[in-house]
């Protein structure tokens, strides 16, 4: 299985309108690719908070058509990031896309942990309730995104529900780059799962973002690794080897505790 993970710069100088053309074009050049993944609320910036009242968009709003066209045009399963979704009753969201490859919507996610704690997104956001996979021909997606990645818990519940390939879509400063990577490689350790885990590049709001998206084996192997700049991350990888990790080290049988998942 191929995936791209395009990890898109953010610059303020550019608008949400001119980046979504730019993510199409990115997204067009994968044709051939199994799945393309986009990071994080990338048409505003993660940490551009003064702007997601003004770039708030419906759900059925110009970044869900234009990732929709994309997906149908490259013939490619596509995550397309989260976008500042605006609910019928004016809520806001973090709330991620993904598409068929006839640009269809397959799943739909709602950032369950908000980062900020008492401002920024903790505070200008609804929360999510649910877990949300999606089944491919050869994998099942387990989605989350950014600030989820501290709650291990959230990708237990991916993987009961079937969940082999853990997919985090990010704006994760730089500051806390280490963090980044060494929690992205225990929740593939712990989950025995794919990890792909595509950030942002550029500046949000004067916060450096850490780049470096990364895809990790069921052993935590790292497969593959972007720098900092904008970059497009391609990988090949063999979604068979979930099954014969767990079966080869059967350590997720020996589970004694369980939560149940959000909202249940």
């Amino acid at each position: 299985m191929r995936a791209s993970l395009i990890q898109i710069a953010v610059d303020p100088d550019e608008s949400a309108g001119a980046r979504r053309e730019r993510a199409v074009s990115l997204v067009m050049d994968r044709r051939g690719a199994d799945l393309v993944v986009l990071p994080e609320l990338w048409p505003v910036g993660a940490f551009a908070y003064t702007a997601f009242e003004a770039e708030a968009e419906p759900f059925r709003g110009p970044t869900h058509d234009a990732m929709a066209k994309a997906a149908a045009d490259a013939g490619v399963w596509l995550h397309a990031g989260s976008f500042v979704e605006r609910a019928d009753d004016g809520t806001l969201y973090n709330t991620s896309l993904v598409f068929t490859p006839n640009g269809e919507l397959a799943a739909s996610y709602r950032k369950i942990h908000r980062f900020g704690f008492d401002q920024g997104e903790a505070v200008m956001m609804g929360a999510g309730e649910e877990l949300v996979t999606v089944a491919l021909p050869e994998t099942t997606l387990g989605l989350a995104t950014c600030y989820d990645l501290r709650f291990p818990e959230l990708f237990r519940g991916l993987v009961d529900e079937g969940a082999g390939t853990l997919v985090v879509a990010a704006g994760w400063p730089e500051r806390r780059r280490a963090h980044w990577t060494l929690l992205a490689r225990a929740r593939a350790v712990e989950n025995q799962s794919y990890v792909l885990a595509v950030g942002c590049a550029g500046t949000h709001a004067g916060v450096e973002q850490a780049g470096h998206s990364i895809v990790i084996d069921p052993w935590g192997e790292v497969l593959a690794e972007a720098g900092a700049g904008e970059e497009v991350l391609d990988v090949e990888f063999d979604p068979a080897k979930v099954a014969e990790t767990r079966e080869q080290f059967p350590a997720l049988k020996d589970r004694r505790l369980g939560l149940a998942a959000p909202g249940r």
